[in-house]
């Protein structure tokens, strides 16, 4: 018996089932794994900021802000910014030292100074904050202890880096009279004649002394500030520092007080200044 032409065709159907994830994929652990790690680095900062000295802080951010210039494009020619484009169709570029003039020391070349004014000012402005730093500890190579640092400010100024070394309650600068310095400010002359060294720059040395309680009738403030700046010159050479390179000698007498009190033990000071050598 044939079969009926109506039949109709049986469809089978095949339903997928997808277990359901109890922890909804694995997203979840790369967003814990960053915030893991965001906690520990702002932990790492609350400790650097607890754990370091300003100089110390100063010196770190310093490392991640570079001061010295760096030009992207490096030519030897003479041409805008050191060399020619290396897109210029008559000119082929060329790859320069970079140096601060026509021939170049080994030195001045591994600074990659263009050779202008403005680079030589930009190179002097960065040795100088390398001492600054090194001085004040930056960095976290602390040379002088923290007790020490506590006496010493230092500025640059149109003139130069001034170090400042002043007095402070309980801790003159001078032991006997005007001419035997403390020990620790012999650490501090000593340091600075080995950074002293490091460039040929002239040196100036001033002092300054407070005015006295009461008024006498000899004023010898000129004649203590004028041996306290001699008493420094002489630590200096001693030091190692060359006699050539000082420019100057000052004593400043009680004319130019760092406080508005004239008594004030701050006003006990000497700066020393590493003049610049361009005008």
């Amino acid at each position: 018996m044939a079969a009926p032409n109506d039949a109709r065709p049986i469809i089978i159907k095949k339903k997928k089932v997808v277990a359901a994830d109890g922890h909804h994929g694995g997203a979840w652990k790369v967003a814990y794994a960053d915030f893991v790690t965001a906690m520990m680095a702002f932990f790492m900062l609350m400790w650097l900021l607890n754990a370091t000295t300003e100089q110390q802080r100063k010196g770190i951010a310093d490392y991640f802000s570079p001061t010295v210039p760096i030009t992207r494009i490096s030519g030897g020619g003479d041409g805008s910014f050191g060399g020619d484009s290396p897109f210029s169709e008559t000119v082929v570029a060329q790859n320069g030292t970079g140096a601060s003039d026509r021939r170049p020391t080994e030195g001045r070349q591994g600074m990659g100074m263009q050779g202008t004014a403005h680079d030589a000012e930009a190179l002097e402005q960065a040795l100088m904050e390398d001492i600054e730093d090194s001085l004040l500890g930056g960095g976290g190579d602390a040379r002088l202890t923290d007790e020490t640092l506590q006496h010493v400010q230092t500025r640059l100024s149109d003139e130069g880096l001034v170090i400042e070394v002043f007095a402070r309650p309980g801790a003159p600068l001078f032991a006997e009279g005007d001419t035997v310095l403390h020990p620790w400010l012999h650490e501090v002359i000593a340091l600075m004649a080995e950074l002293f060294g490091t460039v040929t720059n002239g040196v100036a040395v001033s002092a300054h002394v407070r005015s006295g309680a009461i008024v006498v009738a000899e004023n010898t403030s000129w004649d203590r500030s004028t041996t306290r700046a001699q008493a420094i010159r002489v630590a200096l050479q001693e030091a190692g520092l060359d006699a050539t390179r000082f420019r100057r000698v000052t004593g400043h007498a009680d004319r130019s007080p760092a406080l508005s009190d004239p008594m004030a033990v701050r006003n006990d000071r000497i700066e020393v200044t590493l003049l610049r050598s361009l005008p």
